[in-house]
């Protein structure tokens, strides 16, 4: 399936916070997507904080990704694999349009 040129725009573009600042989701490496994945990891408890379980999951797939394809960052990775990712780490909202 080919993706658009607009909706992996927008996602490579969305602002994420890494290393202590707002960054586009584009220009994140394996370290910034597993630093993230840790935090969300620590946050995991009982109740409705059992749910970031799912994004920390997703967060440690784009690391394991990034390092699997020697990618320096997430806007060398392929474009479908992003499109489909990118609604359970939370840089577009699930369900969204893309």
């Amino acid at each position: 399936m080919a993706t658009s040129g607009t909706a992996i725009e927008r996602i490579l573009h969305q602002v994420v916070y890494a290393r202590g600042a707002n960054r586009p989701f584009g220009e994140l490496t394996a370290e910034d997507a597993r630093e993230r994945a840790d935090e969300l990891r620590a946050a995991i408890g009982w109740g409705p904080t059992a749910r970031v379980a799912s994004y920390a999951f997703a967060w440690r797939e784009l690391s394991m990704e990034l390092e699997r394809s020697d990618a320096a960052t997430v806007s060398e990775l392929n474009h479908d694999l992003l499109v489909s990712l990118a609604p359970k780490l939370w840089v577009v909202l699930p369900g969204g349009s893309s």
